[in-house]
C-alpha cells in the first residue's frame, strides 16, 4: 500500500488568505473604517453615527426603521446611534403629523453643518484608498463590488443581517 509524502491539506491551502475574496474584502473594510475613524473623530463623530448622518444628509426626517434599512443594522442598534446623537446635539425626534405612531429623526443646525466638514475628509478617505487607480479602474472596482453585492444577495434568504 502506498502512501502520500505530503502531509493532510491546511486550511489554508483550501483557501488561502490573499485567496479569500471575503477576508480581502474585510480587511480592506477595516482599514477604511480605521482611516475614516481618524478624519471624523476629531469632530466628535464616531463611525457609527457617520452612517446613520451621511443617510439623514441624503434624506432628513427618515424614521427609525427607515434608518435601519438604509444603514443595514437591527432596529435597537439603530436607536443607541440615534440617542448618541441626540445627546451630542446631531438630531431630535419628532413625532410624525401624519402617523403620531411615527417618530422621525431630523438633523439638527450643528448635525447639518457637519455635512459641510465631514463630506471632504470622506472623500479623502476615498481618494486616497484609490490613489494609483485610473478613473477606468476605479469604476470597475466599483462594478465588480457591485455584482459580488448581487451574487451574494440572490444567495441569501431574507432574514435579518447579523451585526459584528
Amino acid at each position: 500500500m502506498e502512501t502520500s509524502t505530503r502531509p493532510a491539506a491546511q486550511p489554508d491551502d483550501v483557501l488561502p488568505f490573499e485567496r479569500s475574496v471575503g477576508y480581502q474584502v474585510r480587511m480592506t473594510h477595516r482599514l477604511l473604517q480605521r482611516y475614516l475613524q481618524q478624519q471624523i473623530e476629531p469632530h466628535g463623530v464616531t463611525p457609527g453615527m457617520w452612517y446613520f448622518l451621511r443617510a439623514l444628509w441624503h434624506e432628513d426626517g427618515l424614521t427609525q426603521r427607515q434608518l435601519s434599512e438604509i444603514v443595514g443594522t437591527m432596529e435597537p442598534t439603530t436607536l443607541m446611534a440615534i440617542r448618541s446623537m441626540e445627546r451630542k446635539g446631531l438630531v431630535k425626534r419628532v413625532r410624525s403629523d401624519l402617523d403620531k405612531r411615527k417618530i422621525n429623526i431630523h438633523l439638527t443646525p450643528r448635525g447639518l453643518a457637519l455635512r459641510d466638514i465631514l463630506l471632504p475628509l470622506a472623500r479623502k478617505v476615498v481618494d486616497k484608498a484609490v490613489e494609483g487607480f485610473s478613473e477606468r479602474e476605479t469604476v470597475a472596482l466599483l462594478q465588480y463590488l457591485d455584482v459580488i453585492q448581487q451574487n451574494m444577495r440572490k444567495s441569501i434568504d431574507d432574514t435579518p443581517p447579523q451585526e459584528g
